[in-house]
């Protein structure tokens, strides 16, 4: 069980040497980071979507924008589009689920906000629908995926591809990434 566990953290360890090496993605962290930076600076919002674990995700980093990270600091406008349960199974019943953040997009998105959308495959329909709404609005996208990119690829502003196919390793990497832009986004607002 125990050599099971060191295997795990391993491989963990593995994924994020290998994000310390990619100097590509490294620079596109930082080009996420003065993005959200500007975007808070000029009064737009940070939108975060996911599925799942993904969700959990979206929903966590957002509350590091709009709570806290290190400093005691005003809020700061970011949310994740899943967390309205009633208007989330409203628009899957009476629509399609490949819609429920298209549609919120159209509602409460505007031209300078951001939207972050993680998936591990990186081919969330819901998602790729809110980035193409998004692109109409004039909001720019961030995608976190795995290796592939998948469909998000093509679709977004900014592809941060973790380099693996395992998902909870990813999803490992989605978080450390999601800090690291929270915390370097803090440090140059205050």
């Amino acid at each position: 069980m125990q050599q099971k566990i060191k295997e795990i953290i391993s491989t963990s360890i593995s994924t994020k040497q290998l994000l310390l090496s990619d100097e590509v993605i490294l620079s596109k962290i930082s080009q996420s980071v003065e993005t959200i930076t500007n975007a808070f600076k000029a009064g737009s919002k940070v939108l975060f979507c996911g599925n799942g674990g993904s969700a959990a995700d979206a929903q966590h980093l957002a509350a590091e924008f709009s709570g806290r990270f290190y400093k005691n600091r005003k809020a700061l406008p970011a949310e994740a589009l899943h967390c309205n349960t009633s208007y989330l199974t409203a628009v899957a019943n009476d629509y399609s689920y490949d819609v429920i953040y298209s549609r919120l997009l159209e509602g409460i998105g505007a031209k300078g906000d951001v939207v972050i959308g993680l998936s591990t495959s990186g081919n969330s329909t819901n998602i790729l629908n809110a980035f193409e709404v998004a692109k109409q609005i004039g909001i720019t996208t961030i995608a976190l995926t795995g290796e592939s990119g998948g469909k998000m690829k093509d679709a977004c502003d900014v592809l941060l591809n973790v380099p693996s196919s395992d998902t909870p390793r990813i999803q490992e990497s989605h978080i450390m990434i999601g800090h690291i832009i929270c915390e370097l986004v803090e440090a140059n607002l205050f």
